[in-house]
């Protein structure tokens, strides 16, 4: 294959690999190449629907976005969805399997001949490809069944930069320990060395870098710094994921639970950038306390974080704050979770084929092996309780789930898509609601009129709706101040020289 590629391999999971995948290829769109990011091999549950209705890891959804280009399958054409002992295969962004542990060397080589088609039909369309790989690089008990790593470097012939996070501690000892466990021939491959996530002034670091350079005998290309960029992330090891206090009387204070499985936490990213919203991951009683809203979000095992709500008592106190004026949402799992009751007779996510919800909806769902996947075009068709400007707001967002709920008569729609199906409910009274619609944070208008409906009941200052950007620009602002730290501290020159641009 004589495409122009790069790949980027990191020490270890969480160094920062798909963020400055993000960056490059803002740089190179920027100086106007055709470019698109490529991942053999996603292990998350934060996942996208395409427009095709194909199923993917969330971050090269905001690589592709860096790019400019509209995501594909082809970029992520390997998604593994842990659960429930065992793992959903999407293949091409489509279920393919769904495997008990340790069952996965069973179908790696069908697995690798996917990635390769789609590598290939990928790289027909763009000049350049940037490849992200999957956790640490080095992994020496996995290397006969590795995909993503040094196994996708050779198979096309990519030129490969290491990334390595110096804020974890260790970074030194990480980068040879790496290079070490790597063959000759991978170790050859290997053309520079980024380190990632510094703190403090960069020349009291440069000694460490010559250091650094004098053992491995590859260049340091860059040190990036410590930088907070607002962009979409691909697990849940994130920073967003948090227990952050809300100021009294303050700020809306907005509860989500962390379920053990929580998928899609992208869902309310949005929520984060409002001035005066407050919003905290929630896993015991005890940090619960008395928000203004509760929401339970998307997992990729309903029962078994169903269960462990019971458990921990958590199931009862949404309630009983629901019960005192709380305002409870469902999205996905958590909707089917607020109905009557859950339904898994052809065991879709496990061995439990039957559970109680918590019953603040009239809804019952039924699991099927079919998996809805579907940008979806909707309308809120119902008002809630002290917020009663949502009705008739358009939304857009997609849906992924195997469960279909039918609702009772206890309920009514709140949310209608295109074609006028129900995909949510809420009760009569308004307090609690529900859909199946991901992503419902992101239509500006229904966001900005429901947080501005809280403060205004809670005697807050309003948002200056007209003031607030656009989910859009917004992260194009994002894309765009990342591109700008790259190029100051990255020898981009040297990474296209690697890449022979």
């Amino acid at each position: 294959m004589n495409k122009k590629n790069i790949m980027f391999l990191g020490t270890a999971s969480s160094v920062g690999k798909s963020t400055l995948v993000a960056g490059l290829c803002r740089v190179l769109k920027n100086d106007n190449f055709k470019v698109a990011p490529f991942k053999a091999m996603n292990i998350s549950l934060n996942s996208y629907v395409t427009k095709d209705g194909e199923e993917i890891g969330r971050a090269q959804v905001a690589q592709a976005e860096a790019c400019k280009i509209e995501p594909s399958a082809l970029m992520n054409p390997i998604l593994l969805k842990p659960s429930g002992g065992h793992t959903q295969v999407i293949v091409n962004g489509k279920v393919y399997d769904n495997i008990e542990p340790y069952k996965y060397k069973e179908i790696n080589k069908k697995l690798k001949g996917f990635v390769k088609e789609s590598y290939e039909k990928l790289s027909k369309d763009y000049e350049i490809l940037v490849l992200e790989g999957s956790g640490g690089c080095a992994e020496i008990n996995l290397k006969e069944s590795d995909i993503a790593n040094m196994n996708m470097a050779e198979s096309v012939d990519a030129p490969v930069i290491l990334v390595a996070d110096i804020d974890r501690g260790g970074v030194f000892a990480s980068i040879v320990g790496t290079l070490q466990l790597l063959s000759e021939n991978e170790r050859k491959r290997v053309k520079g060395v980024i380190i990632n996530k510094f703190r403090g002034k960069k020349e009291y670091f440069e000694s460490g870098v010559k250091q650094l350079e004098d053992i491995i005998k590859i260049p340091v290309i860059g040190v990036m710094p410590y930088e907070d960029f607002d962009i979409d992330d691909e697990d849940s090891v994130t920073e967003k994921i948090n227990n952050k206090e809300a100021e009294d009387g303050k700020n809306i204070d907005i509860a989500i639970i962390r379920l053990s499985h929580m998928s899609n936490f992208t869902d309310f990213n949005v929520l984060n950038r409002i001035n005066g919203v407050n919003v905290r991951y929630v896993e015991s009683i005890k940090h619960l306390k008395n928000p203004d809203v509760i929401i339970i979000p998307g997992t990729k095992n309903t029962i078994e974080d169903l269960r462990l709500l019971k458990e921990s008592k958590l199931a009862d106190e949404i309630i009983k704050l629901h019960d005192n004026g709380t305002l409870v949402l469902g999205i996905c799992g958590g909707y089917q979770m607020l109905g009557k009751l859950l339904l898994d007779q052809q065991g879709v996510e496990g061995k439990t084929f039957q559970e109680e919800g918590l019953g603040l909806l009239d809804i019952k769902t039924r699991f099927n092996e079919r998996k809805v996947t579907k940008q979806v075009e909707a309308k809120v068709v119902s008002n809630l309780k002290d917020i009663n400007e949502i009705e008739n707001k358009l939304l857009v967002g997609y849906e992924i789930h195997n469960g279909i709920s039918k609702v009772g008569k206890n309920v009514k729609p709140f949310i209608k898509d295109s074609k006028e199906k129900v995909i949510g409910a809420c009760n009569k009274e308004g307090t609690v609601a529900g859909t199946y619609l991901h992503g419902i944070f992101d239509s500006e208008d229904f966001t900005n009129t429901f947080i501005n409906a809280l403060k205004k009941k809670n005697n807050l200052d309003l948002c200056e709706v007209d003031k607030l950007n656009k989910v859009s620009d917004y992260k194009n602002e994002q894309y765009e101040k990342l591109a700008k730290v790259f190029l100051e501290n990255i020898d981009v020159d040297k990474i296209k020289q690697i890449i022979g641009i």
